[in-house]
């Protein structure tokens, strides 16, 4: 029953009764079929589309929650408050309580508040409870690993935040974008691309051969850029990579490179997007 603290996640609270309202109108996920017990993918983006923040967004009595990187979360609750108004919300990082991953059958104490993770049946649940109300028995590193071998990416580790648009973090394929509830900060780039066809790149499973480079590494093939490295376990990790490009190199059977170590790409088990194939084969 593996549960594993994450000291690099904290909370943001939206409490008020238009709390519902507000991050309806900014945020990609929809948070009106949002189920109680369920933690969802969203984001927060820049009007030009890109993602400013992701997270794992789920109810609580008075509002919502949004669970995110320690390192975004006062900029998260700052960005929300731009966007409050007049709104009876109020806005807050709550330091009272821990972030823990648990999988495979855990049960958390009943101090805690635990809820499914939308993202991947496997990665079974989030737990919210003040610090020290329940003990790990797994490491944050076994987390990332179970992560990384479902290919399920996290920002900041395997995209840079105001750089990537919601189809390149996978937002689309993961349930982090509702493409029918209208409008929010962004969304006429996100509709465009979800139409268009246009996301050129995307994150896919990549495999090394001996260890992985570190994250940040140039993927190349004929000398030429192919994307980067994000993170990684073992032989295994997520890469940010050029379809267009990947689709020229598998035709011309060249081997891509992340850095000096030769790399294979696959699709994620869960995606529904078109892999590249070398010329002549029919596309995944």
């Amino acid at each position: 029953m593996p549960v594993a603290l994450l000291p690099d996640r904290a909370l943001v609270t939206v409490t008020g009764p238009e709390s519902a309202a507000l991050l309806q109108g900014v945020l990609t996920c929809n948070v009106e079929t949002l189920q109680a017990g369920e933690a969802r993918l969203g984001a927060l983006l820049a009007p030009q589309g890109k993602i400013l923040f992701d997270f794992l967004i789920s109810r609580i009595p008075d509002g919502f929650r949004l669970d995110t990187a320690i390192d975004r979360a006062a900029d998260l609750a700052k960005r929300l408050t731009l966007y409050r108004l007049r709104a009876q919300v109020a806005i807050s990082v709550d330091p009272t309580v821990a972030v823990a991953a648990a999988w495979a059958g855990a049960s958390p104490a009943a101090e805690s508040d635990t809820v499914a993770d939308a993202r991947h049946v496997d990665l079974s649940a989030r737990i919210y409870a003040v610090e020290g109300a329940f003990s790990a028995d797994a490491s944050e590193a076994e987390y990332h690993r179970r992560r990384i071998a479902l290919a399920v990416p996290e920002g900041g580790r395997d995209y840079a935040y105001g750089d990537a648009f919601p189809h390149e973090a996978l937002l689309d394929q993961l349930g982090g974008v509702d493409f029918k509830k209208g409008c929010y900060v962004g969304q006429e780039v996100v509709s465009r691309m979800q139409h268009r066809g246009t996301a050129r790149t995307r994150i896919l499973a990549a495999r090394y051969t001996g260890e992985a480079p570190p994250p940040g590494t140039e993927i190349t093939v004929g000398g030429k850029g192919l994307g980067t490295t994000g993170s990684a376990a073992d032989d295994r990790g997520l890469a940010l990579v050029r379809l267009d490009r990947l689709a020229d190199a598998l035709t011309a059977g060249a081997t891509p490179l992340a850095g000096d170590r030769p790399v294979t790409f696959e699709k994620p088990a869960y995606a529904t997007f078109a892999m590249p194939e070398a010329a002549g084969s029919p596309a995944a």
